[in-house]
């Protein structure tokens, strides 16, 4: 089981980067969907994830169409947004046969209003209010979404630190 983080023509570097960074820790392949509003060689993208991006698996997707085209069947694609009905914790996320794949849209303008209806029962979102923001930052919701994927599966192989070893600190 594989998990996947998609996104959809992003613009900051600094959130492709700690995206990146996050990827890293929790194991977890990397897509990033062109055209990208940046360079990957930006300082501001290495200085985010410069020690982890080497350590990422990482896939350049021409545009949607070709993102799409590179899901097996049999995968799971949930779009993140914050018009989804159900909510990123909702779904089951352990299923031993499957990958899951996670689209993060444009942190602007977020994922297409066409794809987005042609997709309504993928949608997850993270509960906000609204009243105080337009929208979590993008390298934080992909963390929060992550974290609650490799939670859902046991953290997986991921190693658990211990600041103690027989009640004594380390």
């Amino acid at each position: 089981m594989t998990n996947h983080i998609a996104l959809f023509e992003p613009l900051m570097p600094a959130n492709t980067g700690n995206i990146a960074r996050t990827c890293a820790g929790t194991d977890t392949a990397l897509h990033l969907i062109e055209p990208l509003g940046f360079s990957t060689d930006d300082a501001h993208l290495k200085r985010a994830g410069l020690d982890y991006w080497d350590k990422v698996d990482i896939t350049y997707h021409e545009n949607l169409q070709a993102f799409m085209a590179a899901i097996p069947e049999g995968d799971e694609l949930f779009l993140v947004s914050k018009f989804a009905k159900q909510t990123y914790v909702d779904p089951d996320y352990t299923k031993p046969d499957h990958d899951y794949w996670f689209l993060f849209g444009k942190e602007t303008t977020g994922l297409p209003e066409p794809f987005m209806r042609q997709h309504p029962d993928e949608a997850i979102r993270i509960p906000q209010d609204d009243s105080h923001i337009r929208a979590l930052n993008l390298s934080n919701s992909a963390a929060i979404v992550i974290y609650e994927v490799v939670r859902q599966q046991g953290f997986n192989h991921l190693e658990q630190t211990h600041w103690y070893k027989n009640d004594k600190l380390k």
